[in-house]
């Protein structure tokens, strides 16, 4: 008898999911976690409840998560992960030559150890890289402890619930930025703006309040049931948000990034163009951080520059 595991994060309608197989199913000190394979999603991860990963559909979460504010950078030489265990970020960082240092930062060894041992395609070897350093301990004191300055700032985090909610605080941005050189990237996820506005309010305005741009963007995330996914980028680089997709093409060709499987450079462009629902809720947040006499300025504000030369 087929067993159906269901997503409980929603609450009033569920999805539920095929396990074919359960690989591992475990509560740790600090989630419950379960990897089962599913004929249509591949090898399915949920953490208490919710879906965070499929070996069918990672990659557009992870290219969109590392190469939106990879490209952004002229040359990003030091980058840290916060979550992201799976390894799937990180092995998007690494493929940008001029990295030469990646942290990953994990609450959670059992996160990183079920990757290699159930979905190693995801990681690959990347942990086997000498650019990347892997620290098990919490995000929110590692930020706020760390001495090292970094060009991007990539929060991989589930869901804000149990232990990730700490990093949806304004708390654990402030220290981002601290930790941030004076024009790296800090990007975060904003899960389903449709369902759950609130969520990119709520970082948007922390974000404006903290940074002189703050700029959603989406992605289309199959597994993500509920509709287009949201990132979000905060940055005090006035160029970041202007780059065109030539200019982003011409870096691409010259980091020998091939191979793809979701960000292009147009897509790059696109999906800083919010739907009407979501613009909104952006809007409004940012026009609350201005109210409060804060400097952010929204995406579609921003002045022509040129694009720095690489």
């Amino acid at each position: 008898m087929t067993r159906w595991i269901e997503e409980t994060f929603h609450p009033h309608w569920r999805v539920r999911l095929a396990a074919d197989r359960i690989l591992h199913e475990v509560k740790t000190e600090h989630q419950d976690l379960v990897i089962f394979t599913n004929q249509t999603w591949g090898t399915v991860l949920m953490l208490d409840g919710v879906c965070q990963l499929t070996t069918s559909d990672e990659f557009v979460y992870h290219e969109m998560m590392a190469h939106v504010p990879l490209m952004a950078l002229r040359k990003p030489k030091r980058v840290l992960v916060v979550g992201g265990g799976d390894g799937g970020v990180l092995r998007e960082v690494i493929k940008h030559p001029s990295v030469e240092k990646a942290t990953l930062c994990e609450i959670d060894r059992t996160v990183v150890d079920t990757a290699l041992e159930h979905y190693p395609e995801i990681p690959g070897k990347v942990f086997d890289d000498p650019r990347v350093e892997v620290v098990i301990a919490d995000g929110l004191k590692y930020v706020a402890e760390t001495d090292e300055r970094f060009d991007a700032i990539i929060v991989d985090s589930s869901e804000p619930i149990g232990p990730s909610a700490v990093l949806h605080t304004r708390e654990f941005f402030t220290d981002c930025k601290r930790a941030l050189d004076e024009d790296g990237i800090l990007v975060t996820q904003n899960g389903l703006p449709f369902l759950f506005p609130d969520h990119l309010h709520g970082t948007t305005a922390v974000f404006a309040s903290l940074f002189k741009r703050a700029a959603p963007y989406m992605c289309t995330q199959p597994c993500y049931f509920g509709g287009p996914f949201a990132l979000n980028l905060a940055t005090d680089n006035k160029r970041a948000l202007k780059l065109e997709a030539k200019d982003l093409e011409k870096r691409r060709r010259k980091r020998g990034i091939e191979d793809l499987k979701y960000w292009t450079p147009d897509v790059h462009v696109a999906s800083f163009a919010l739907p009407a629902y979501a613009r909104k809720v952006a809007d409004e947040a940012i026009a609350e951080a201005r109210a409060l006499g804060r400097h952010a300025k929204a995406y579609a504000e921003l002045p022509d520059v040129d694009a720095d030369k690489d």
